[in-house]
């Protein structure tokens, strides 16, 4: 039987040993085969296949594809062997002409194709280390205030899905696309007890439950396992539960660019504020990249010593 892949990279030799072991081997893609050897759509089709991109949420495959089957439409077939700086730096160039932050994403996930073209053997060298950086500055995602929690609370009553969903997203830093699946099976002897996935890497997280937080989830239905649901009790995806904080953000009048997100970063400052530090922050969270956390730590420090320092000026005259 064929096997995917070039010859010798990874998705060949995973194919190989499958057949092999006797094991069942996934079948191409429809359309796959449409692809000429050596060209970016074959390497996306290998890309798709191999244990790098399957490794990851669906969520992320899901963003990923849209990114790369884009590229793919206007470059597919060009052959990956004769790409080189130049034709990088224009490519990206015409992207951050419209959007720098859409080229910005294309430029990492252009960096990871060419790693794996160097290791499966499409290129000997990745043109992608001396092509420019596509520098923007951005504000990025907007963290929610204290005013904005208590606008949104005064707005949304308690027992209704809009208020519930803000409770757990606050009350455990979760992203999204964890907090859409909490049940009551994650209670475990007074801790959220889940394990999360960001960039294929499986981390579970001790979340102990906060007094008023406990106090919420007793006025949660009984008889329900999802704990964030749809007023029918079903489970919302990942996207429309984005797409339903936003819309509940607007109408409690909150800022443009309120998110669920948004919440999380607001639950990473009012750990910050109440004296954490990075690592315990991101042991609740399950982020990974403590400069990321610092940023909080540093701004909380920066509001408690500026308080401090006033104080100590107060009564000099």
């Amino acid at each position: 039987m064929a096997l995917p892949g070039p010859l010798f990279s990874e998705g060949f030799w995973i194919a190989y040993h499958k057949v092999q072991e006797g094991l069942p081997v996934a079948t191409p893609q429809i359309g796959s085969g449409k692809n000429k050897a050596g060209t970016i759509g074959a390497l996306i089709a290998d890309y798709y296949a191999s244990p790098m991109f399957t490794a990851l949420n669906p969520s992320t495959q899901q963003t990923y594809r849209n990114q790369l089957e884009r590229f793919r439409l206007k470059h597919g077939d060009k052959r990956v062997a004769m790409i080189q700086p130049k034709h990088i730096d224009m490519i990206l160039g015409e992207e951050a002409a419209k959007s720098p932050p859409l080229a910005s994403n294309l430029r990492k996930r252009l960096g990871t194709l060419m790693q794996c073209a160097v290791k499966w053997d499409y290129r000997p060298d990745n043109p992608m280390l001396i092509a420019s950086k596509v520098k923007y500055k951005t504000p990025g995602i907007r963290t929610w205030t204290d005013n904005d929690i208590k606008k949104y609370r005064a707005y949304w009553a308690e027992g209704t899905p809009e208020r519930s969903a803000f409770e757990i997203l606050l009350y455990t830093g979760l992203r999204r696309s964890d907090a859409v699946r909490l049940g009551r099976q994650h209670i475990q002897d007074g801790h959220i007890v889940i394990s999360t996935k960001k960039s294929g890497e499986v981390v579970q997280l001790h979340i102990p439950i906060h007094e008023d937080f406990a106090a919420f989830l007793d006025t949660l239905p009984k008889d329900r396992l999802q704990l964030i649901a749809t007023k029918r009790g079903t489970a919302r995806s990942n996207d429309a539960f984005g797409n339903f904080i936003i819309d509940a953000a607007r109408r409690a009048a909150l800022p443009a660019k309120s998110s669920a997100h948004g919440i999380r970063k607001a639950a990473c400052r009012m750990l910050a504020e109440a004296g954490c530090t990075a690592l315990e922050i991101m042991s609740i969270t399950g982020h990974r990249d403590i400069k990321e956390i610092e940023r909080y730590c540093r701004a909380a420090n920066q509001k408690k010593l500026a308080v401090e320092g006033i104080n100590k000026l107060k009564g000099k005259k």
